[in-house]
């Protein structure tokens, strides 16, 4: 393939996690890759990673020029976007009385808002291609599921499902497909800080903690992030291109709505 028959993926929050996960996945099925992250050296030890051409953006998703800026130079490298997976999120463990305003407005500038800007301009560079992929990462937060990390961070994902859901009704014209992810129980570097501290603050071992996470789980274990870039790299594919306006959970049958 050609730099310009190759199909490409942007992936924000592609430093760690299911970010990195997918970033390789989409590598490993051919496309190239950008990996776009808030930490440079993150992103571009992804893109090493990665290799097929890939490179690295820093980004910050919560800032609106930051995100043209972002979507222009990964245009510029790759020639076109075919994808874009908006996976960049933040959080933390805190109960409902606790969260501040910093936080709610920390978690909802990069998980709701972040989405929103990256969502629309990547659509602005596919509409004239009249072809597109958009993935986005919610959570089973977002669905209810009681062990969130806090109830902010549930809204914020709550209000990814629900963009999915009206971005595909709205960019259909355009051959534009939007889906989400609904991952449960991840084992990323986040996920392990939550637990960790959870572990702490109930007075167990990180061992106890982690099984304690899994035990509800009906399959019995978490997700690898390996098990969202399967996922995500399916939504992207030929056998996805009926597929819009949904929400799919990857968690074990934790929740099943």
């Amino acid at each position: 393939m050609t730099k310009d028959d190759t199909r490409t993926v942007l992936v924000t929050g592609a430093g760690s996690g299911i970010g990195k996960a997918s970033s390789l996945a989409f590598a490993q099925a051919g496309y190239r890759v950008a990996a776009a992250d808030l930490d440079e050296r993150a992103a571009a030890a992804t893109a090493d990673a990665a290799g097929n051409g890939a490179m690295a953006v820093r980004a910050d998703v919560g800032d609106v020029a930051d995100i043209d800026r972002m979507v222009s130079t990964v245009v510029a490298g790759l020639g076109h976007l075919d994808v874009i997976l908006n996976n960049a999120g933040v959080t933390r463990g805190a109960y409902i009385m606790n969260i501040t305003e910093e936080d709610w407005d920390r978690m909802h500038r990069v998980n709701a808002k972040g989405v929103f800007f990256c969502l629309q301009r990547a659509a602005r560079e596919m509409i004239p291609r009249r072809e597109g992929r958009i993935i986005n990462i919610a959570s089973i937060a977002g669905r209810g599921f009681a062990g969130t990390s806090n109830a902010a961070y549930a809204a914020s994902k709550g209000a990814v499902i629900s963009l999915t859901k009206t971005a595909a009704q709205q960019l259909a014209r355009h051959n534009i497909n939007v889906n989400s992810i609904c991952p449960g129980v991840t084992m990323t570097e986040m996920v392990s800080a939550l637990v960790s501290q959870r572990a702490e603050k109930e007075g167990i071992s990180l061992d106890d903690a982690i099984a304690k996470a899994v035990r509800p789980i009906p399959l019995k274990r978490a997700n690898d992030p390996a098990d969202i870039a399967a996922m995500a790299v399916f939504l992207a594919s030929p056998g996805a291109r009926n597929i819009t306006g949904q929400c799919y959970n990857v968690d074990g049958g934790l929740v099943t709505s």
